[in-house]
């Protein structure tokens, strides 16, 4: 960001006390870092500390906006080991990033589950109940992303006592069902009903023309949590609408290769190279587009807490709706110049052609009017 505000060290001063959360002391007690997830250009590669409480290596990824909602944090199992049993009073998402292996969830009923993954997987724990993650390999590293709502709640709370030792079951969110994490087919509008998906990769998707460039997209919600994510995929040569939404949305590389615009309203955007492993978290209300300059379909996961989502009165993101009738999308009829130049010279490098005219001449059945304060 360019206008950073920066201010004299007697303003910072007056603040100082303020700088640290319950949240942040929380997790330097833990022994980890927090490091900036606004560009994550690997997080297979994103270096690790011992996590000595849970058994395991982590390390959390968010900034300044995104942590008021939700955060984010790698974690890698050993060779043949397992990580410490825990339970919590929040919200977690989770997805495989390397290795295979299993996890156990139960409650104080007595209720017990296990069920097994590999890379690619992606499953929710459900609130306050005990679980324990088993890498099934002797050879090779487990490593994975979660994304959960712990900010806020260590926030109020501030005991880890009680966050994590506090004896009661959600059992509308879990009871033992035997096929809680069972991989279904079941979808609703572009909610896919299911615990579980055992490869987001290769994931079937739906239709979704609204988000432009002829793509597809599926939505789920894990283990009846306030959190969500979704799934997009876009063709070669081809590029999402820019949007804008709340903040903590942590949007994972599954394929593909490609690039990212940021920014926020007025100024002007930051490049972001991705592929396969790349996190990029869009701070809040900042526009952000993705690019597909790579030889394959380009797919991406984000996970958020839906309670940062900003919705019209019908219940559909403003995310979705153009800004000529009061949404956060830009329209590609509406947007700079420098867009297409940049994406022509991206793909020109790569010996490769856009394939733009389509979007750009579906995109006319439904465009609305230009406001009339801005037609010439």
């Amino acid at each position: 960001m360019k206008k950073d505000a920066i201010v004299s060290e007697d303003i910072v001063k007056k603040f100082a006390k303020e700088i640290e959360t319950p949240y942040t002391r929380w997790v330097k007690a833990e022994g980890l870092d927090i490091i900036d997830g606004i560009y994550v250009p690997d997080l297979n590669d994103v270096a690790l500390k011992p996590w000595p409480r849970r058994n395991g290596h982590g390390v959390f990824i968010n900034h300044d906006a995104s942590r008021t909602s939700n955060d984010c944090y790698v974690c890698e199992i050993d060779n043949g080991d397992e990580l410490a049993p825990q339970r919590q009073l929040y919200e977690e998402m989770i997805m495989i990033l390397s290795g295979h292996g299993s996890t156990t969830v139960w409650n104080d009923a007595g209720q017990r589950v296990s069920f097994e993954w590999q890379a690619g997987a992606l499953f929710a724990i459900p609130v306050n109940a005990w679980h324990q993650h088993f890498n099934g390999s002797g050879d090779e590293k487990v490593r994975f992303v979660a994304v959960t709502n712990l900010p806020p709640i260590m926030n109020v709370f501030e005991e880890p006592e009680f966050i994590f030792n506090t004896g009661y079951d959600f059992k509308t969110r879990f009871s033992g069902e035997p096929d809680y994490f069972a991989p279904r087919n079941d979808v609703s509008g572009l909610l896919l009903e299911s615990n579980f998906v055992s490869d987001a990769v290769s994931l079937p998707l739906i239709e979704a023309k609204e988000r432009g460039a002829g793509g597809g997209h599926i939505r789920f919600n894990f283990a009846k949590s306030s959190m969500n994510g979704h799934i997009s995929q876009f063709p070669v040569g081809t590029y999402k609408k820019a949007h804008a939404h709340g903040p903590g949305a942590h949007v994972i590389v599954l394929a593909g290769k490609g690039y990212s615009l940021m920014w926020p309203e007025g100024e002007e955007p930051t490049r972001y190279e991705w592929k396969a492993g790349t996190m990029i978290t869009p701070p809040n209300m900042w526009y952000h587009q993705h690019f597909n300059t790579g030889d394959a379909p380009a797919r991406y996961l984000a996970f958020k807490y839906e309670g940062v989502a900003i919705r019209n009165s019908q219940g559909v993101p403003k995310a979705w709706i153009s800004r000529r009738i009061g949404g956060h999308q830009i329209d590609y009829a509406d947007e700079s110049k420098v867009v297409r130049t940049m994406f022509a010279d991206a793909l020109a490098e790569h010996g490769r052609e856009s394939q733009m005219a389509e979007p750009y001449e579906h995109e006319k059945e439904s465009l609305p009017p230009l406001p009339e304060a801005r037609q010439i």
